[in-house]
């Protein structure tokens, strides 16, 4: 991600560029231009406080529906595609420069203003170019920078859109659902899962500071790099001896003999199981998209991170080797 926050600290405030599709009464300027981003005011110096400002007010500009622009296969709202891409990279990055409840509400109002501006006028792009670009970015399992948490206000918005047919809101109903599962900061649904030895354990009887909660499935060459990464680092062993760490690594298919024959991969110091009951791959407990999938759990279970990319999380173990 481009460093926006400290590129706009040191630029002066400018005047804000008006732009929308909306108002046919003027005639749509066709040539692209830039992407409209907010500009930090410079009376905010704190790195966090400008974080905070532009969560809020970063879709402002190319949102405003006082003037037109250009909507084609090219232009959305006159920005090249490639370039409103980049910025709602940049935007998915200041999201995780402020807390939950802010990026909550900055997705919440990013949706709400797209949302505007499609009644003002639905021959314009901009609902749907961004509301692909936030699921392919907040959504999309194969995302570096996804989110479920952030994703959810706006598979909310969707799901109550009247444009749409019932079939889909029905379907983006059925995604903030699923999103809704195991949140950050709330507990993560415990579940029983069997070891090699037939024994039944369950996530909550599992001690420790901190739980990682792997879902993998034997043979999947993403999830060995996690395990190879994880079992090479020496600090990884000291948390878990220590009960900083405990990994708890969940196959939650069907193909058992497949499973066993991969024992010798999982290290012995991990919690090793499977799902005898098949609960968690119905979407009822944990919404297990893609493998592998990876949680973090405070040491009362509670969501720390969710679905979270594999940097992030092995960052997070390393924070944690270094106290």
């Amino acid at each position: 991600m481009k460093n926006i926050i400290n590129v706009l600290l040191i630029l002066p405030a400018v005047l804000p560029v008006l732009c929308s599709c909306g108002g046919r009464s003027q005639d749509a300027v066709s040539a692209p231009r830039q992407f409209p981003s907010a500009t930090v005011p410079g009376v905010i110096t704190d790195r966090a406080e400008a974080a905070e400002y532009m969560a809020e007010h970063f879709w402002d500009e190319f949102t405003d529906t006082s003037s037109v622009f250009a909507c084609d296969s090219a232009l959305v709202n006159g920005v090249r595609q490639g370039d409103l891409e980049q910025a709602f990279s940049d935007y998915a990055g200041i999201l995780e420069m402020v807390d939950l409840k802010q990026a909550e509400a900055s997705v919440k109002r990013l949706y709400e203003r797209i949302e505007s501006f499609e009644r003002r006028d639905t021959s314009t792009n901009v609902f749907e170019a961004v509301a692909a670009l936030a699921e392919r970015y907040l959504y999309d399992p194969n995302s570096p920078l996804r989110n479920e948490d952030f994703y959810l206000p706006l598979a909310e918005g969707l799901s109550e859109y009247e444009g749409f047919s019932e079939a889909e809101r029905a379907s983006y109903a059925y995604t903030a659902r699923m999103c809704s599962l195991n949140r950050t900061g709330q507990k993560a649904a415990d579940f029983e899962f069997s070891d090699k030895n037939g024994n039944l354990r369950s996530l909550y009887g599992i001690e420790a500071e901190c739980t990682l909660l792997f879902f993998s499935n034997p043979g999947c060459e993403a999830c060995k790099s996690i395990i190879m990464t994880l079992e090479s680092d020496p600090a990884v062993d000291r948390l878990i001896s220590k009960r900083k760490l405990a990994v708890v690594n969940i196959y939650i298919d069907e193909d058992i003999a497949s499973w066993y024959s991969y024992m010798p991969i999982y290290p012995d110091n991990w919690y090793n199981g499977y799902d005898p009951n098949l609960i968690i791959r119905t979407d009822l407990l944990y919404n297990v998209r893609a493998i592998p999938s990876l949680y973090l759990l405070d040491r009362d279970k509670r969501v720390i991170m969710k679905d979270a990319p594999e940097p992030r999380v092995l960052s997070y173990i390393a924070s944690l080797a270094a106290e």
